[in-house]
């Protein structure tokens, strides 16, 4: 159902001196859905989410982005008028300020006060309210320099949830998680989708989507390739729309036979 579709992409199209990074890419993403969008090095994927995020903003591509049923306009070239749309992404280097407090991490720029002073309480208050709302295991008052990768990534997830974000991004986000650390995120996400969080999620670990993910989109040279609910898929079938041939074999066997003996200890 066409009300259900809270993002489009429609004829995208953006263009770097000598370079055309996304060619009429088109597709849809569903209201509360886990949406993978994977792809090659330079299919495009960055380029589209940092359009989503307004780090380029509009006028600067061709086509359009419709978000909630209405063109999305993001003007002033940051992040900041997107977190005020609802559209927050979390990229793969944080960055949280690390000399700091999560709380004080989740509210920076935006923190509660009366007559000019800041009222701490109130914004532990409202971080610890946040953290236990989407289940995120992190000490409000811990200073981030302190947390381990994991516990700093949930922070700018908070960070992003605090603003009531609608749309989530998460850029390659288990890079450098350990597995247990991976599925505490899969959890979160899972979820965040129970809350009605709409999740774009990018990775290089073509498994993350098979275990989290209700459709993908695979981007190639700019292109739109498909955009299909990932029980219809396979990674055979993943691996073909993304480098555009059948890869029967990998890593192929060589005809390889030992020389001469070079180097004897």
């Amino acid at each position: 159902m066409e009300n259900d579709i809270i993002l489009e992409f429609r004829n995208v199209t953006k263009k770097f001196p000598g370079v055309v990074a996304l060619n009429d890419v088109s597709f849809k993403i569903h209201r509360g859905e886990i949406h993978g969008i994977c792809g090659e090095n330079g299919a495009g994927k960055s380029t589209l989410m940092k359009i989503l995020a307004g780090v380029y903003p509009w006028g600067s591509y061709e086509g359009q982005v419709l978000y909630e049923g209405h063109e999305l306009k993001l003007i002033d070239a940051s992040i900041r008028q997107a977190a005020e749309e609802g559209i927050a992404i979390v990229y793969q280097e944080l960055t949280l300020v690390p000399t700091i407090t999560v709380g004080e991490n989740i509210y920076l720029g935006k923190e509660p006060a009366e007559r000019g002073i800041v009222n701490w309480e109130k914004l532990y208050s409202n971080t610890q309210k946040v953290l236990d709302k989407y289940h995120l295991d992190v000490p409000p008052r811990s200073i981030v320099r302190h947390l381990g990768v994991s516990k700093m990534q949930m922070t700018e997830i908070a960070k992003a949830l605090a603003e009531d974000a609608k749309i989530l991004i998460l850029d390659e986000p288990t890079s450098a998680l350990a597995e247990t650390e991976i599925e505490q995120l899969m959890e979160i996400l899972r979820g965040l989708k129970e809350h009605g969080v709409t999740c774009i999620y990018i990775s290089h670990k073509l498994d993350e989507f098979f275990q989290i993910t209700d459709s993908i989109t695979v981007l190639r040279d700019g292109k739109t390739v498909i955009t299909q609910p990932t029980k219809e898929l396979n990674t055979e079938s993943l691996v073909r729309h993304m480098v555009g041939r059948e890869m029967k074999e990998r890593f192929p066997k060589g005809n390889r036979k030992p020389g001469e003996v070079i180097l004897e200890v």
